[in-house]
């Protein structure tokens, strides 16, 4: 597997034990004390690595192309999942995925950004940035959601909203800002996960929920580093700055009182066991659940109300 710049000496060195591996076995070999010997430097090279990254480290992470989008997370943790397409008024936008599915028995709706895992279906996605007709699709759904009286769960992955002249000429901000709105005002619990990357408007126009977590290596942001960078200090390679003064990762949005969770993951960032960060984030997301549907939508409202009006104020 490929590794980060920063994730080198760590890849070489896994590389090094499996090569030693595939030596012992063919020529019948006992190499297992050198083997144990690398494992342990591994180990120790690895919580070094790990609990010790940089903001900018972080956003590399939640970039990393074998990291678990939206889809990946519902086939692991949801069944039943049926995709709703089409915003009524222009296309389906595959850079948002909707759709209704079971959480252990448990009926949702579902929202995500989906990114793609090479160029074709990347461009199919278009990168995970969504269009205007990707934000009415959702805020579609999520009237289907109230009419239903079905709790919404949101996988936010994305570096912002699409900001092509397409996009601005059919209301990208329009569409946007219309689902900032009408999400204050839905009964329903709302609980949004970000998976990988949460830029911008792009992210907030599916994040106003009740219950915001995010995983440990990933980043939410009103801004990506590089378009920080570009402005402040009009350099992109500034990036690494950008990300420091942001105060994008999860312990610092969360002593801001921007989010209400940080979601551990394994070491080396969620792709390294897809199968434990999925357990979770379902935990997490059925957690929160339970404690919201046991408010009444009066109370519901009025917390969630309190909690978005509360940013960024101090004193």
């Amino acid at each position: 597997m490929a590794g980060l710049d920063f994730e080198k000496p760590i890849v070489e060195l896994e590389k090094k034990i499996q090569e030693l591996k595939f030596f012992m076995a063919e020529k019948k070999i006992d190499l297992s004390l050198e083997i144990k010997k690398l494992d342990d430097k591994l180990e120790h090279l690895k919580k070094d690595t790990y609990t010790n990254l940089t903001a900018w480290q972080k956003v590399q992470l939640a970039r990393h192309p074998l990291r678990p989008y939206t889809l990946d997370y519902i086939s692991m943790i949801m069944s039943d999942f049926v995709e709703l397409h089409g915003d009524r008024l222009f296309s389906d936008d595959k850079a948002m995925i909707c759709g209704l599915a079971k959480l252990d028995k448990k009926k949702v709706m579902v929202i995500g950004h989906q990114k793609g895992r090479d160029t074709k279906e990347n461009l199919k996605r278009n990168f995970g940035c969504a269009h205007p007709e990707g934000y009415r699709k959702a805020l579609r759904v999520m009237q289907m959601a109230q009419e239903f009286d079905l709790p919404v769960v949101i996988f936010i992955d994305t570096p912002g909203a699409y900001p092509g002249i397409g996009a601005e000429e059919r209301g990208q901000s329009h569409a946007i800002a219309l689902n900032l709105r009408e999400m204050m005002s839905f009964t329903v619990p709302i609980v949004a996960i970000v998976i990988g990357e949460g830029g911008s408007g792009g992210a907030l126009g599916v994040g106003v929920a009740d219950r915001v977590a995010v995983l440990e290596n990933s980043y939410y942001s009103v801004i990506s580093p590089e378009g920080c960078a570009a402005i402040l200090w009009k350099d992109g390679a500034k990036a690494p700055q950008a990300a420091e003064v942001l105060k994008l990762t999860g312990p610092d949005l969360l002593k801001m009182g921007l989010i209400d969770e940080v979601i551990p993951e394994p070491l080396g960032g969620a792709h390294r066991d897809v199968q434990k960060i999925a357990l979770s984030v379902k935990e997490t997301i059925l957690r929160n659940l339970k404690e919201l549907e046991s408010l009444d939508k009066e109370e519901l409202l009025k917390l969630r109300y309190k909690k978005f009006r509360s940013m960024g104020v101090t004193g």
